[in-house]
């Protein structure tokens, strides 16, 4: 029996559940930058496989690396830790 090794778990906000079984989370990271060594925000996407379609758009969530289950979806979804309204995304207003 093999358990399942130290796995990379982020967290985000669920951008889109239009697939199914399927959420786009957007993580928000801070990088370096090389030459002037500021601190900036980047936003990553990340395709995340949601079993039971529980997350909804504007949801905070924490996501789990998998194995591929598709071309783009190498993410889990884990638990939905903060449930959120989809007027309080950025997104919302577009």
């Amino acid at each position: 029996m093999s358990e399942r090794g130290n796995r990379k778990r982020v967290t985000g906000i669920v951008v889109s559940d239009r697939m199914e079984k399927t959420v786009v989370v957007e993580e928000e990271v801070q990088v370096r930058h090389p030459r002037y060594g500021k601190f900036i925000r980047r936003k990553l996407k990340r395709m995340a496989h949601d079993e039971g379609n529980a997350a909804k758009v504007g949801d905070f969530v924490e996501i789990e690396e998998t194995r591929p289950l598709s071309r783009k979806k190498f993410w889990r979804v884990v638990k939905v830790i903060k449930s959120g309204d989809a007027v309080t995304t950025k997104r919302a207003g577009r």
